[in-house]
């Protein structure tokens, strides 16, 4: 058996969550159209079976935030969440979005031309200068020393007879191990891009028992889809000043007897047992109280409408009916505040959590 950790990174809106999800045949990671969407290392994991002389396998894909220049202290978390799973890894894939070079080839070409046809007192933008956020990513992978996958993602977005030339241009720029192009929302690609990762990756036990699909506990997830639903929900800058934590978090009662069971009614036909109720109370931070009416809305429908769409994913997810109980906090500057970023981070919660614990079972 083989088993290893793959990490994902690339540029905001490459795709890293949508493929992490569509590998892993699992919602682990949240997605919207937004740059920025993913903050921390997402664990997803794949059980890979042996298929003719392919061994059976154990993948942990990590996703990880797109890789940007930072400039707030969530920005720099953010990017130190990207150096931390580039340390812990047996392959790198590097996401690139093929929509996206085409657009910043056709702007290189587009600036030439400009230069040839006019000499202006001020130069215009180079193709190295349009290029400058790839080098950004790719000066990250040339400092490692193990495989380097390059992904080429969203082909279904460009015509073929764009995709050879772009991939001979991208593959001049580092010797990757491997060069594959995928379309991660339509699965194009992806069992080539397994059977590869399978080969490079060394012979061992699996990390995770073969059910378990990430290593994110439930509280997480919930305030993940939140934001999520934020994201959808809110535009301009308050998807990035926004934050969630989850306050309370109350599981059902244990089900029991009748209750568990379908009854037959009147007519003909069984009536279903309604399904445990979860309890949760979150609360949504923001920056300024601007933000916060905005996420409130007109007597308070657009926090309805968060509170209705995340409960939904959160039902489909915890497989219980939800109460879910949402208010917004202003907190002036938390993009800047360590302290506060610290809170955000699960593992984190889950330290803080057991340390309470402890203090409660000393004190009983």
């Amino acid at each position: 058996m083989r088993s290893g950790f793959v990490s994902i990174v690339g540029r905001p809106n490459a795709g890293k969550s949508t493929l992490l999800n569509a590998l892993v045949g699992e919602k682990v990671a949240i997605v919207t159209s937004k740059p920025q969407t993913t903050r921390n290392r997402i664990t997803g994991v794949l059980e890979v079976p042996s298929k003719g002389k392919r061994p059976a396998a154990q993948i942990v894909f990590v996703d990880t935030p797109g890789v940007h220049k930072p400039g707030t202290q969530l920005d720099r978390r953010m990017m130190q969440e990207v150096h931390d799973a580039l340390e812990t890894r047996d392959v790198v894939i590097l996401l690139m979005d093929a929509s996206r070079e085409m657009r910043v080839a056709e702007k290189a070409e587009s600036a030439e031309l400009a230069e040839k046809a006019e000499s202006a007192p001020e130069p215009s933008r180079s193709k190295g200068d349009w290029r400058s956020e790839d080098e950004f990513v790719l000066s990250l992978v040339r400092k490692l020393d193990c495989p380097v996958f390059l992904v080429i993602n969203k082909i279904d977005l460009v015509r073929r007879e764009e995709l050879l030339p772009m991939i001979d241009s991208l593959s001049k720029q580092f010797v990757f191990a491997e060069v594959i192009p995928i379309s991660a929302r339509k699965r194009d690609g992806l069992e080539m891009l397994i059977e590869k990762l399978v080969e490079k990756l060394p012979q061992g036990e699996r990390y995770f028992p073969p059910e378990q699909f990430t290593d994110q506990p439930e509280r997480f997830l919930v305030a993940e889809l939140i934001r999520e639903r934020i994201l959808m929900e809110t535009g301009e800058e308050v998807p990035y000043a926004s934050a969630v934590v989850i306050e309370q978090w109350e599981d059902p009662a244990p089900v029991t007897g009748k209750a568990k069971k379908a009854r037959p009614v009147k007519g003909g036909g069984m009536l279903e047992p309604k399904l445990p109720v979860t309890r949760i109370a979150a609360a949504i931070y923001c920056e300024r109280d601007g933000q916060k009416a905005i996420l409130i809305g007109k007597g308070g429908a657009k926090l309805k409408a968060i509170g209705t769409g995340a409960r939904k994913e959160i039902e489909s997810l915890l497989g219980t009916r939800v109460f879910l109980e949402l208010h917004v906090i202003v907190e002036p500057g938390w993009r800047e505040s360590r302290g506060f970023i610290d809170t955000l981070d699960w593992r984190k919660q889950l330290e803080d959590m057991a340390e309470q614990q402890a203090i409660e079972d000393v004190g009983e």
